[in-house]
């Protein structure tokens, strides 16, 4: 059987590298993988749709199938997962002090549709009780000005938010003209060391492991898409791929866990990851629907509270049914 080509674009993950190297094959696909930035692929694909696969935001993909939008589905595949109480900046002599003081405070966001922003509103309500409402919204790009939504939204009663277009959240938090910035990647003063913006959590680590111990929440910041033309022309394609992506992702975790030789740069990094085994499971990093169903179905709900989903998605929903029923490989 003559191999189908497709195109796919990740970041270069570590858990996804044995498949963008070849190391690992899809059965009956002859994959070609293009490593891009972040912004770059999410841009390309949602606009222009540039390839066949591509890694997602989780949260425009969510907005975009709430408001109709059938282009492409999800595989249960999520390469890049992150505890987000790390992600709130504040300037170190200002008013807020502990996640309470937020409230009357002006936060700035990247975007409302921002996934990372999604999950910390979603920790700030449910885990805090804090009114959405309370906190005065800017939205205005990280460290550039000029960002906007990339998905129409609709802000919940009671919710203000204005845009900023000519300031960066970095500059804003410097001059005290927002009190703290919730975004994943951190503002350039955080970056340079400036001694003036500190993380909200200090203690974020501690913070985000209790957090799941009390709620089984592992966010999900982006998933794999495929586009549904090609579902539809080679409805084997999903399992092939999921099954390709899982393989990769387990000889990553193997690398993780060796400790005869320096697989990954990072000193005791086999100490970390039997640590974080201990804490998640054997399976730390898990692709699949049953085995997110929790932090899936949290996202869901959070994401339409706030107005990011226009209706409450089901989890099922985010999958083709080839894979409803996924298994170990």
């Amino acid at each position: 059987m003559k191999k189908v080509a497709l195109t796919a674009a990740l970041a270069d993950y570590d858990h996804v590298r044995d498949l963008a190297l070849g190391r690992v094959q899809p059965d009956g696909i002859d994959l070609t993988c293009l490593t891009l930035p972040i912004e770059e692929i999410f841009f390309r694909f949602i606009v222009y749709r540039e390839w066949e696969i591509s890694e997602i935001s989780l949260a425009k993909y969510v907005a975009l199938m709430a408001q109709g939008d059938e282009s492409y589905w999800a595989l249960p595949v999520f390469p890049s997962r992150v505890f987000r109480h790390s992600s709130i900046y504040v300037r170190s002599d200002g008013p807020v002090r502990s996640i309470t003081d937020l409230v009357g405070r002006r936060v700035g966001i990247p975007e409302w549709a921002q996934t990372a922003a999604v999950y910390s509103r979603g920790f700030l309500q449910h885990q805090y009780g804090i009114d959405l409402a309370s906190i005065q919204w800017v939205q205005a790009g990280v460290n550039q000005p000029g960002r906007i939504e990339k998905v129409d939204v609709d802000l919940p009663r009671g919710v203000k938010l204005s845009r900023v277009s000519d300031k960066s959240l970095n500059q804003m938090l410097l001059s005290g003209e927002i009190d703290a910035a919730m975004a994943a990647r951190p503002p350039d003063a955080f970056v340079n060391g400036d001694a003036r913006v500190r993380r909200l959590f200090t203690n974020y680590r501690q913070v985000e492991q209790d957090y799941y111990k009390q709620t089984g929440i592992f966010p999900i910041m982006h998933a794999v898409a495929v586009r549904r033309d090609v579902l539809h022309s080679h409805p084997w394609v999903p399992r092939n791929l999921y099954k390709a992506f899982d393989e990769a992702k387990r000889r990553s975790v193997a690398r993780a866990l060796e400790g005869t030789a320096s697989l990954l740069p990072i000193p005791w990094g086999n100490a970390y990851a039997e640590e974080t085994m201990q804490l998640l499971g054997k399976d730390y990093f898990p692709y699949g629907i049953e085995e997110n169903r929790t932090t899936l179905a949290a996202f869901l709900r959070y994401a339409h509270e706030q107005g990011v989903c226009k209706r409450l998605l089901d989890v099922e929903e985010l999958f083709p049914p080839q894979l409803h029923s996924t298994y170990r490989v």
